[in-house]
């Protein structure tokens, strides 16, 4: 695809390091008393999760990852896989739920999401920070057992269990932060 100077690395840029695509979280420019300057990286394997750390000397060429991010709309699950729709051009494809991972909990019917690409295969999806789910089943809060924050475990419309405040009940649509899985409020609706 290209390449890129160590200098000019910043926060999201895609990498291909030994054949694999990253994406660069940190990039801090060293420029040390003595000896040649680099830049410190901190970087996420995008198709096993894991992070690696390097510095990468100033003038030195990094070659870029095509990557490529399409916003799709979730269908439905399918067996083990997850079928999304692209909005462009209303083609299905099939992505493996060993990707999705965990964000399974949040896919709502026709929910829009950002499905990220690597040499033309699906390699993660990046959902909506926050969703709205609905209550499914939730036990009734005791009354008066309101001290120190006290929760309850409720059940969601994508069958994600979650811990909410005593005052939730079964129909209530709550805002959801996808990154931490915490309830954040409820929405009227």
């Amino acid at each position: 695809m290209g390449s890129i100077d160590a200098t000019d690395l910043r926060k999201n840029v895609k990498l291909l390091i030994d054949g694999v695509p990253y994406t660069v979280l940190e990039a801090q420019f060293v420029k040390p008393g003595k000896g040649a300057a680099f830049t410190r990286t901190k970087m996420k394997n995008l198709l096993f999760g894991g992070n690696i750390e390097r510095n990468i000397r100033s003038g030195e060429k990094v070659e870029l990852a095509d990557v490529d991010e399409r916003q799709m709309s979730f269908l439905y699950k399918e067996a083990e896989d997850f079928v999304f729709m692209d909005t462009t051009n209303f083609e299905q494809m099939n992505v493996p739920g060993t990707l999705i991972d965990e964000d399974w909990r949040w896919l709502k019917d026709n929910m829009q999401v950002h499905v990220l690409f690597w040499n033309n295969k699906a390699i993660g999806i990046t959902l909506p920070n926050f969703v709205e789910l609905r209550v499914t089943a939730s036990e009734p809060g005791a009354k008066g057992d309101t001290s120190g924050g006290a929760v309850k475990a409720a059940t969601l419309e994508t069958n994600a269990a979650i811990n909410v405040p005593l005052f939730v009940n079964v129909g209530d649509l709550l805002r959801i932060d996808t990154r931490s899985g915490e309830y954040c409020e409820r929405v009227k609706g």
